[in-house]
């Protein structure tokens, strides 16, 4: 069913990725052009990412047609595998995102352009996965709202308390939404994820092929605590961006009046693309090339909640080990699990960017 309201209007609203879950949604990688050896090495990586995740809560991989024998294989049996068509495997910019009513589940479907459309997004076309949030509905037999913005879902995040934090360079960048005003843009994130308040950092992480997205930079451990992709090399093409997005969020307060507590979670790398790595994606005309010696957008801050969980992407960086450190610290409630993610890395994002929370309501 399709609902031509909004969840403002109907009561209902986004909740935090850290409130309780009833699943994950995932997609299964494969295109050539993205992932190299065939998306091989990223199946192993999405696997082991949906195994940890599978400790906490249950989860779903949608995949096409011709890999569901392969993704059924190589998954674990409690681990559930539907057919679901898509283009590439960003479940979190392709999928619905849900919102509650603390008893009812509804879902938000978004204009989806490949991370700017004709203008600077990253592969055409992309119809199949403009159409998985519509399915992902569909199955769970939840109420649709059609909204009238390009958004991806990595590109916000909410503490479930009237606050949305978001970036301008993603939000306002001309590929998206050029025909809209901020304060036009901004409207329709409080229509739609029913917040009272929309925080806009400058910009994300150096380097981030989808425009900035908030999640490789910065995240909510809990209402008005963040944490935020740091380096303390002022040498290093992320230190301004990390610094004006620190200044930014300690000068805020949140939806209720809390001035923001802000966490630095120092980056690993730079991280570069081999060789290797990049002689083994097919190249393919209208995709963004992976060439050797190309910086990766890599964080911590990319990492997933889960019912009682987080899961984090790991390097093989030294900065690894601090981070998953510093993580289950501010997180004692949890218990942090890293997952090696560099091949996931490679196709240009992380684990929050391939996993897509369902609330638990009732």
């Amino acid at each position: 069913m399709l609902f031509h309201s909004t969840p403002r209007t109907d009561g209902f609203s986004m909740p935090a990725e850290f409130a309780p879950h009833a699943g994950t949604w995932m997609l299964w990688p494969q295109r050539p052009d993205n992932w190299r050896l065939g998306g091989k090495p990223a199946q192993k990586a999405f696997a082991a990412v949906a195994r940890a995740i599978a400790q906490f809560e249950s989860v779903t991989v949608g995949v096409n047609h011709n890999q569901f024998m392969n993704a059924r294989q190589m998954l674990s049996a409690e681990i559930r595998v539907i057919e679901l068509s898509s283009n590439d495997s960003w479940m979190r910019d392709v999928g619905p995102t849900f919102v509650s009513d603390g008893n009812g589940l509804r879902g938000i479907d978004w204009i989806f352009n490949a991370w700017g459309g004709l203008y600077n997004g990253l592969y055409f076309p992309w119809d199949l996965d403009e159409a998985v949030a519509a399915k992902v509905l569909e199955i769970e037999r939840a109420t649709r709202y059609k909204a009238p913005l390009v958004l991806e879902g990595g590109s916000i995040h909410v503490d479930g308390e009237g606050t949305c934090i978001t970036t301008a360079e993603c939000l306002l960048s001309p590929g998206r939404n050029s025909d809209l005003t901020q304060a036009e843009i901004e409207s329709h994130l409080k229509d739609y994820l029913n917040v009272e308040k929309v925080l806009w950092i400058p910009r994300g992480v150096f380097n981030d092929e989808t425009t900035g997205h908030v999640d490789n930079l910065a995240c909510f451990l809990r209402p008005a605590e963040i944490a935020l992709t740091w380096t303390d090399d002022k040498s290093d093409s992320q230190y301004a961006r990390s610094l004006e997005a620190y200044e930014f969020l300690i000068s805020q307060t949140d939806a209720r009046g809390r001035k923001l507590i802000v966490h630095k979670i120092q980056q690993p790398g730079p991280i570069l693309i081999s060789a290797e790595e990049a002689e083994g994606v097919d190249a393919v005309d209208g995709t963004l090339p992976r060439k050797a010696g190309d910086r990766m957008a890599a964080s911590y801050v990319n990492f997933y909640f889960c019912n009682g969980g987080a899961i984090v992407p790991t390097f093989g960086d030294r900065r690894d080990a601090g981070a998953l450190e510093t993580l289950q610290k501010l997180l004692p409630e949890r218990r942090v699990v890293g997952v090696p993610a560099r091949e996931i890395l490679l196709g240009g994002g992380n684990i929050h960017c391939i996993t897509q929370q369902q609330p638990r309501v009732g």
